[in-house]
């Protein structure tokens, strides 16, 4: 994040610190929590809204003809071209298409729910049939893939706070407040009173910091865990760190807002910095959150 992005971010969080403060938060832990605060672009529909237009949900599939078709339902395209400069702090490509795909259901702990694709600038495609990944035709499929959002995508540039506020204690059942973060519980609470003054919610958002419905340990900690037994049950190729802090999240979902029977449902695409830097996004791994 450059010094100019800091600033900004710094009084665009002053609603937020002071919520804080007035719960009684130390002015110190506020502080420090506020050295968390991490850009992301937030996508809305086109409605009337504001930002440029940087994609869109649905609409054709279109991919290299050598690449085999996904696995899981098409969501949305990004022009990366068109994302805001700095609207995240992710090395994303300058330019290109990137594609999300997922079925926003949970799964088995080996199994990702969907997958990312990156299509270069100037790359020759053709439009591919966007049911495939239902090749017998279940009825209930084609009918979630039915609800799914369609409709070009809008950004701006946000600033994102951790939802979570415990992280899960190894040698014993249970989860404790984020380590150097006493207060992590009474931050997030604020956080979750001042954000949609601050930032307000979107339905897909790329880099920050993952949400999902009542869960207090960090989403993309919880796909990491998923993807480090995937690989040790041989069912995802490593190599595959179990560090969190070796992690981004590449792009998030709120599909209960969009998709009707899935409510609640989230969808969490995560990546090692290190395939990112090196543009191996497919070694996305997607990991879904669903209280049905």
């Amino acid at each position: 994040m450059t010094a100019a992005m800091a600033s900004e971010t710094q009084i665009r969080l002053r609603l937020f610190r002071d919520e804080a403060i007035a719960r009684g938060v130390p002015a110190d832990d506020v502080e420090r929590w506020t050295t968390l605060a991490r850009p992301c672009a937030t996508l809305t529909r086109d409605e009337g809204g504001q930002g440029p237009v940087v994609g869109r949900f649905g609409g054709p599939l279109l991919l290299p003809a050598d690449l085999p078709d996904p696995e899981h339902p098409f969501v949305a395209s990004i022009d990366l071209a068109a994302l805001p400069a700095d609207a995240t702090d992710l090395p994303l490509p300058a330019d290109g298409h990137l594609l999300l795909f997922a079925f926003p259901e949970t799964a088995d702990d080996h199994e990702t729910m969907g997958s990312a694709v990156y299509v270069p600038a100037g790359t020759v495609v053709v439009e591919r049939d966007s049911h495939a990944w239902n090749p017998y035709d279940f009825d209930d499929y084609e009918a979630m893939f039915q609800e799914f959002p369609q409709g070009t995508l809008r950004a701006t540039t946000e600033v994102s706070l951790p939802y979570h506020h415990a992280v899960d204690i190894p040698e014993k059942p249970g989860s404790g407040p984020l380590p150097g973060h006493p207060r992590s519980e009474e931050l997030v609470a604020a956080w979750e009173h001042t954000r949609d003054t601050i930032a307000p919610e979107g339905p897909l958002q790329i880099g920050g910091y993952a949400n999902e419905e009542v869960v207090h340990t960090d989403p993309v900690s919880g796909a990491v865990s998923r993807v480090v037994r995937a690989a040790q049950a041989g069912h995802w190729d490593g190599p595959v760190s179990d560090d969190v802090a070796d992690w981004v999240l590449l792009a998030d979902w709120q599909a209960g807002m969009d998709v009707q029977g899935w409510e609640s449902s989230s969808v969490h695409w995560v990546i090692q910095r290190t395939d990112l830097a090196a543009r191996r996004f497919d070694r996305t791994f997607t990991a879904v959150f669903w209280n049905p």
